[in-house]
C-alpha cells in the first residue's frame, strides 16, 4: 500500500499521536490535564508540519482512500486540510519562490522589504486557505477536492467540539491554529532574504542530521526545489549531485 517503504514509521508515530490525542478525547475530561498536554505537545507535533509538506508532494500511499484518511489526521495535527498545501505550496510557492510578487509564502512587503519573523509567520498563517483557494482557480479539480474535504474535516472538528467543547479544543482545534502557524514559522528560513533569480542561490540548507531526521531531509532543501517530486528519502543523495552549485553561505549544520 505504501509507495515508498520509508513512510511506514513516520506514519506510524504520527497515527500513533492520534490514537493518544482520541484517547484523551473520550478518557480524560480534566482541562487542566488537556491544557498541559497541549503545552508539551506543541514541539513534537509541529514536526508533522514537514511530513504534511513530503506528503503534498509525494503521496504517501498507491490508493486515494487510505491518502485521505491520512490528511484528515494531518489536518487535525496541522491545520492543513486536503489538498491545501498542494495548492498554496506545491503549484503555488514552488512555480513562484523566485518572484516575491506572486510567491504564496513571499517573505516581502508590498514595498519590497524583508519582513520579520514574527510577521511573516502571521500573515502566511492568516491567508494560507484564501491563498490555496485562488490558486486553485487554475487547478478546478484539486480545488474542489479542497473544498469538499476541507468542509468534512472542519464539520468533524465541530461535533467533536459539540460534545466534548473543552477537550474538543484543546485536542484538536487549537493545535490545528498552532500547527497552521508552526508551519508557516517554520518555513520563513527557507528563503528569507534570497532576493535571486538563480535556483541553486534561492534556498537556505541545513545538513543537521537531528535536523534532517526529525523533518524528513526538509533541509535539503535546494535539492528538494530543484527536483520537487522527489521522495524525502532521496534528497541527500540529490543534494550531493547538486553541491558544487550552491554557495556554502548558503549551508547550514546547527538545528538552531
Amino acid at each position: 500500500m505504501f509507495k515508498n517503504s520509508a513512510d511506514r514509521w513516520p506514519v506510524f508515530f504520527i497515527l500513533s499521536l492520534s490514537v493518544l490525542d482520541f484517547s484523551l478525547y473520550f478518557l480524560v475530561n480534566n482541562p487542566y490535564v488537556l491544557g498541559v498536554y497541549f503545552y508539551l505537545m506543541i514541539i513534537p507535533k509541529s514536526q508533522i508540519c514537514a511530513w504534511n509538506h513530503h506528503h503534498q508532494h509525494a503521496p504517501t500511499f498507491r490508493y486515494t482512500l487510505p491518502n485521505r484518511i491520512l490528511e484528515f489526521f494531518y489536518a487535525l495535527h496541522t491545520g492543513v486540510t486536503t489538498n491545501l498545501w498542494l495548492l498554496h505550496h506545491v503549484h503555488g510557492h514552488h512555480n513562484n519562490f523566485l518572484d516575491q510578487s506572486k510567491d504564496e509564502s513571499r517573505w516581502t512587503r508590498k514595498d519590497g522589504t524583508q519582513m520579520g519573523e514574527l510577521e511573516y509567520s502571521l500573515k502566511i498563517t492568516a491567508t494560507a486557505y484564501y491563498r490555496g483557494y485562488q490558486v486553485g482557480k487554475q487547478h478546478p479539480k484539486e480545488q474542489s477536492n479542497f473544498i469538499l474535504y476541507s468542509i468534512l474535516s472542519f464539520a468533524i472538528i465541530a461535533s467533536l467540539v459539540i460534545y466534548k467543547p473543552a477537550a474538543g479544543i484543546l485536542l484538536f482545534v487549537l493545535p490545528m491554529i498552532m500547527g497552521l502557524f508552526m508551519t508557516a514559522w517554520a518555513t520563513y528560513e527557507h528563503h528569507a532574504g534570497l532576493d535571486t533569480d538563480n535556483h541553486f542561490e534561492a534556498s537556505f540548507n541545513n545538513l543537521n542530521r537531528w535536523y534532517n531526521i526529525f523533518t524528513g531531509n526538509l533541509g535539503y532543501h535546494t535539492a528538494h526545489h530543484y527536483k520537487q517530486g522527489l521522495h524525502w528519502s532521496k534528497l541527500p543523495q540529490l543534494h550531493e549531485k547538486i553541491k558544487e552549485n550552491i554557495p556554502e553561505e548558503l549551508i547550514r549544520k546547527s538545528w538552531v
